[in-house]
């Protein structure tokens, strides 16, 4: 089974999706189920985790929706307000259910680069495993020692880095980045997604010599029992399509035969999102 770990479904409008801005104007458009099954079926990739692309209620309830409606979104990371004081309501209602599966908020986006030490944010991952829920962790490579905080906090929490943390491939100057994530080898709930990174490189020259370092050391921190493949659709096609983003790991895979296939491409992201 391969499970793609992260990816987006939405309706476009500029009110909603404002960072979509005119240099990324392919993605003003509508990007439904429909759109990727297709793609999943030919790269033969049998579902996927739809992940939340806007802060709100509303938007966890639409993905749960689809979720429901199409078998192959096999689980949904949707947004609450971690900060409220009602979380814990908005949690138990949205669990009542099947489909969610994890949690995310939009940390790279925020002013404040402390966010995640807030109080109140981390009153809310505490609610998170009592309903079993995980965290996708979105931000940039300067917040990596802030999170080592928060995941210090939360030992039994089970957390995914997104997208590797975003590491500047396009300049090549990431020591800073390789550095930070360095401390997250002692943490087994700290998980990472080998995705999107595609559009952190020069979008007009992708090639695996760009990538190879960088998978480098995620394998060497998280090894293969944390690292899962996602492909970030329909982000990624602003660099390259959904083939090449799946090439470029299972190239580097083809590479390194004592990883694990099977963990990397399906098994690890089934187990820690719990979809069977």
């Amino acid at each position: 089974m391969i499970i793609d770990s992260h990816q987006h479904f939405w309706k476009y409008n500029s009110h909603d999706f404002p960072w979509i801005s005119d240099d990324l104007s392919f993605l003003k458009k509508d990007f439904l189920p429909d759109d990727l099954f297709p793609v999943l079926s030919k790269n033969e990739v049998n579902g996927c985790i739809a992940v939340q692309a806007r802060q709100s209620i509303e938007e966890t309830e639409w993905l749960l929706q689809l979720a429901s409606q199409n078998s192959f979104i096999k689980g949904v990371v949707g947004w609450v307000d971690l900060c409220s004081k009602n979380v814990e309501d908005q949690l138990s209602r949205f669990t009542r259910g099947k489909g969610l599966v994890g949690v995310r908020h939009v940390l790279h986006d925020e002013i404040d680069d402390d966010f995640v030490l807030r109080e109140d944010f981390q009153q809310g991952i505490m609610h998170l495993e009592q309903f079993g829920l995980t965290y996708d962790i979105l931000i940039f490579p300067k917040h990596l020692t802030k999170v080592m905080q928060l995941v210090k906090r939360f030992p039994n929490q089970k957390f995914v880095i997104d997208h590797a943390a975003k590491p500047d491939i396009k300049s090549g100057n990431y020591q800073s980045w390789k550095n930070d994530l360095e401390g997250f080898r002692s943490f087994p709930n700290v998980f990472c997604k080998l995705s999107g990174l595609v559009t952190e490189a020069d979008w007009n020259a992708i090639d695996q010599t760009n990538f190879d370092p960088v998978i480098d050391t995620l394998f060497d921190v998280f090894g293969d029992k944390r690292v899962m493949f996602g492909s970030d659709w329909p982000v990624c096609q602003l660099a390259a399509s959904y083939k090449q983003v799946m090439d470029i790991l299972q190239n580097y895979l083809n590479n390194h035969k004592e990883l694990n296939y099977d963990r990397i491409m399906g098994g690890n992201c089934s187990m820690f999102y719990g979809i069977g």
